[in-house]
């Protein structure tokens, strides 16, 4: 990867390094089919990065997980809503 490119990177990614999820237990934030989400939405409440997080994860069509405080099926009916 040019240098060029790894800084755009960095620069498009930073966000992650102030996320509080990095900061705590991962299997949280994939829970088990059925699994509470409830641990994860709290951390994310207090997060200084969710909107970010939260758009990150509607740019990827990320289908696991909580993001930006959202489970698959809210951000599902997010996209939807804004079509």
């Amino acid at each position: 990867m040019d240098a060029e490119l790894g800084l755009l990177l960095d620069g498009a990614f930073a966000w992650q390094a102030e996320a509080l999820c990095a900061q705590t237990d991962p299997e949280a934030f994939f829970p088990e089919k059925g699994g509470s989400t409830r641990e994860a939405k709290r951390v994310c409440q207090s997060c200084t990065v969710k909107a970010e997080c939260l758009e990150y994860a509607l740019e990827q069509d990320e289908r696991f997980g909580i993001w930006g405080g959202l489970s698959e099926r809210e951000r599902r009916k997010l996209k939807r809503a804004a079509v």
